[in-house]
């Protein structure tokens, strides 16, 4: 039977608990995954864990996944743990070096976007629809446990590209920015080609300065008369869409 770890004040459970806050993330350049489908994508990905934590239940679907698997009693994950029912399997990874930006591609751009519920289902959504590209402008951090627990463990399925705007205009090349607003857009079946569609902040939606230099305007028909959509809605509804299109 391997050692078990118990203590909070063991020195590597003190560097995984740091990681649940931005700093911590950016000091250690590491990030939290937390359960055995996500932990398996990542792997299955690409992905090398740094650490791999397992409760006694999950250790032997964990160290299938990774052979050095640190054993923890259940009372030290829960500490250890974001979640709200902790998986009893959790894993670090290190934050990726940035992406080649010869990949961007068709996709999602995630501008200001602050809630990391939003965050991960867009990241899902990309996935789910097969769209590779996900750029975040400002906005929470994608890291950051409530994104990745949203993303249902997909994120290494997308390239995610942290920019600034004008990094974005520079990067961009053909692609056509496409904004989502309220109202005043083409309509979803008028547009063609590869296009990156910008999904704005949940209460102010897109910044005007933003809007200037988008290429296009889109709106969902919304017969209902409501007034607006949730920001991970409409930002899914716009790729299901355009896979219906294409």
């Amino acid at each position: 039977m391997q050692p078990i770890l118990s203590s909070v004040n063991n020195q590597l459970v003190k560097e995984v608990i740091k990681l649940k806050t931005v700093k911590g993330r950016q000091k250690a350049t590491h990030f939290i995954v937390e359960g055995q489908r996500a932990c398996s994508t990542f792997i299955q990905n690409g992905y090398t864990p740094v650490h791999l934590f397992a409760t006694e239940k999950n250790l032997d679907y964990a160290e299938k996944l990774f052979n050095n698997t640190l054993l923890v009693t259940e009372a030290l994950f829960q500490k250890m743990s974001s979640a709200k029912t902790p998986s009893g399997i959790l894993a670090l990874f290190a934050i990726p070096n940035t992406v080649n930006n010869k990949k961007l591609s068709a996709g999602l751009v995630l501008a200001d976007i602050a809630d990391p519920g939003n965050m991960g289902t867009l990241i899902r959504s990309a996935a789910a629809f097969n769209y590779k590209t996900v750029v975040i402008v400002g906005g929470c951090n994608p890291y950051s446990p409530k994104v990745l627990q949203a993303t249902a463990g997909t994120l290494p399925l997308v390239n995610l590209f942290l920019f600034s705007w004008p990094e974005l205009l520079q990067y961009k090349k053909d692609l056509r920015l496409t904004a989502l607003v309220v109202k005043g857009g083409k309509s979803p079946q008028e547009l063609k080609g590869n296009r990156l569609f910008v999904v704005g902040n949940e209460a102010r939606g897109i910044n005007p300065v933003y809007l200037k230099d988008c290429d296009d305007l889109v709106t969902l028909p919304m017969p209902g008369n409501t007034e607006s959509l949730n920001a991970a809605v409409a930002g899914s509804l716009i790729l299901a869409l355009q896979n219906l299109t294409h």
